[in-house]
């Protein structure tokens, strides 16, 4: 399959406008920031630079809605330079292995919270003490720790992961928050998503990282969710299982009671869709860490879980993202 690479060069204020733009049109709402950044003199760590522009990428399938999707984004694009200075959207094409490769060019490594370290696979970095590192290569699930929702979710896991809490990541994309709460001392992990491709390098990330004996990865979602199939379409998802001898297809869990903590990065509509089974799957008093909100949906989403029966506890927001943390009572 080829691919387009969509991009445009920005003022650092516009980041997170033009962030949810790119991520309402790229593949699994995937977005790379490539940011100026200043290199630190003790480590490969790094500052960022913020009198410099940045680059907004991301990445949709060569098909026949490319055009639409690509027409929709400068549309957006041209709105939002009626009030800040935005570059013309660049359009690149690429094949899929090169596709699967151009994240690297943007993608440092990162410290999240005050413990997770997210290295990239083909980076190195010696650790400090304290630190859980999470080495990554999110290949072609979206994933990489950049995206804010997955920021906030991380904070959130260092809070709220103890020792042996069995933990559901509900669409594990490239198996981050998954890894993180394993790492964090949650046991077992499930890690679930309808993307056979998010399940491959799911499976591939966890191996890198050595928690194999803790972390089961399975095609599919809770409930209703597994019906609701890949956005790319089911003869595309059918391909991906057959390459990488995934015949079975997305399975449908409906755990009763089941899991101390479930972590959920995931769309708004579909948080709205599977709150009943989100409540239904925690044990009483377990915990809903839940991002991939958008703020102008937050109200939908919180309604929903309301109504299941979950308790509000906490809320983080960084920009137009919103993570919210729920009990079971």
């Amino acid at each position: 399959m080829s691919w387009l690479e969509l991009s445009v060069e920005i003022e650092q204020e516009a980041i997170e406008s033009v962030t949810e733009l790119f991520a309402q049109v790229g593949y699994n709402q995937g977005v790379a920031i490539d940011q100026p950044f200043v290199g630190s003199p003790d480590g490969p760590e790094y500052t960022i630079d913020a009198a410099k522009p940045v680059i907004v990428r991301t990445y949709i399938p060569l098909d026949g809605y490319a055009e639409e999707s690509r027409a929709r984004l400068e549309q957006g694009l041209w709105a939002l330079g009626m009030m800040r200075p935005v570059g013309e959207l660049q359009v690149r094409q690429m094949e899929e292995e090169d596709w699967a490769n151009a994240w690297k060019a943007h993608y440092p490594i990162r410290r999240i919270g005050e413990r997770f370290v997210i290295v990239p696979s083909w980076l190195e970095y010696t650790a400090q003490p304290g630190d859980l590192i999470l080495n990554l290569d999110p290949g072609m699930a979206f994933g990489t720790g950049l995206h804010p929702t997955t920021q906030l979710c991380l904070v959130l896991l260092e809070r709220y992961v103890q020792p042996d809490a069995r933990t559901l990541d509900l669409g594990c994309g490239s198996g981050i928050l998954a890894i993180a709460a394993a790492k964090a001392g949650a046991d077992p992990v499930l890690a679930i998503d309808n993307d056979p491709i998010a399940v491959q390098a799911t499976e591939e990330n966890v191996a890198r990282n050595g928690v194999t004996a803790l972390i089961t990865t399975v095609e599919g979602s809770l409930g209703p969710g597994a019906q609701l199939g890949h956005w790319l379409g089911s003869d595309w998802a059918i391909k991906q299982r057959t390459a990488n001898a995934r015949p079975e297809g997305p399975v449908a869990f409906e755990p009763d009671a089941e899991f101390d903590l479930i972590v959920a990065n995931i769309l708004a509509n579909v948080h709205v869709l599977l709150a009943p089974y989100l409540e239904r799957a925690l044990k009483p008093g377990g915990l809903l860490v839940t991002s991939g909100i958008i703020s102008d949906r937050e109200t939908d989403v919180v309604a929903a879980f309301e109504a299941a029966g979950l308790q509000p506890i906490e809320r983080l927001q960084e920009g137009d993202w919103v993570a919210l943390v729920h009990r079971r009572v």
